[in-house]
């Protein structure tokens, strides 16, 4: 077990250092001078040229990649142009709906995608079956942006059941400012679903043609044993695959939600960030998705190796 996870642990070691290199070098690709952009158009080149010397953007490009890089391994993402505080401070006070966000859309779209994606299994080529297939098609076809202003406009302006926008008050109970994510968590779910189902409905069928379920069957076990513990337990390796990527997607994907929601998460506050070209809030964050994305990916494959021995033993 020990050999597997550290197999695993240091191709994540080589993949995070290829993205912070990649980061670095694109962040760097994009037009626009942050010291112009904080400046505006009445600053002189001098005074241009001496706030590029405070924050080392004079430097060569490498010599600013080897600094960088050597603050990372300290654990220090840099300090915002623009915020004027550390990179590590903005994310942090920009973590909690985006984390809530994506933790609650995931459950909900396992909660939907997984019961759907069996019965459609089980029920295959009947109507239910084609009433799940289509509505999994419909909802993976939906902008979210389109659904979130739907559901804006019945549920909250209509109907005045959740808010509209934001995130609650920052003193206010942690219960009340939960409640501003019910919607987008539901649009992102709803969404998401769709793939969950898919890949269960595909996972069940391989398992379900299977001569064990046959064997199962003639034995005379309830047809409910059979489904789920011989039949799911066995779907269950894709089934991992597919809700890990969908959570580890969402953690840096949720950009569009969370702008259509007024949501103050890390999404929003990237997209401030390279409308200003603030190149160490840019950095910062796409290192800790990218963090985040990969340990993920690990704890799916311990998960793989607790729920199939014959994964650790390769």
């Amino acid at each position: 077990m020990w050999d597997f996870f550290w197999r695993r642990l240091t191709g994540l070691i080589v993949v995070m250092a290829l993205v912070a290199t990649l980061v670095f070098f694109l962040t760097r690709l994009a037009p626009g001078d942050p010291a112009a952009l904080m400046l505006g158009d009445q600053a002189s080149a001098a005074d241009i040229a001496a706030l590029r010397a405070v924050y080392g953007l004079d430097q060569p490009v490498l010599v600013q990649f080897g600094l960088w890089l050597k603050e990372i391994l300290k654990g220090n993402l840099g300090q915002s142009i623009f915020l004027q505080r550390p990179v590590t401070q903005a994310l942090m006070e920009r973590a909690e709906p985006t984390f809530f966000l994506a933790l609650f859309s995931v459950l909900i779209a396992a909660l939907i995608g997984i019961p759907a994606g069996i019965v459609s299994a089980v029920w295959r080529g009947r109507l239910v079956d084609q009433i799940v297939s289509a509505l999994a098609m419909l909802s993976a076809n939906i902008p979210s942006f389109w659904l979130g202003l739907l559901f804006i406009q019945f549920f909250a302006v209509k109907w005045h059941l959740f808010p509209v926008a934001g995130y609650g008050d920052p003193g206010a109970p942690l219960l009340e400012r939960l409640r501003h994510l019910v919607l987008p968590a539901t649009v992102l779910g709803l969404v998401n679903s769709a793939l969950i189902t898919r890949f269960t409905r595909a996972s069940m069928l391989d398992i379900l043609s299977e001569d064990f379920i046959r064997t199962a069957r003639s034995k005379g076990l309830a047809e409910g044993v059979v489904i789920w513990r011989h039949a799911f337990g066995n779907a269950l390796i894709p089934v991992i695959t597919v809700v890990g990527l969908t959570a580890a997607l969402l953690v840096g994907g949720a950009i569009v939600t969370e702008t259509v929601f007024g949501l103050p998460g890390i999404g929003n506050l990237v997209v401030s960030a390279v409308l200003r070209r603030d190149y160490p809030v840019i950095q910062g964050a796409l290192i800790v998705v990218a963090a985040i994305y990969v340990l993920i990916n690990l704890v799916v494959d311990l998960i793989y190796a607790w729920v199939d021995p014959r994964v650790r033993a390769q």
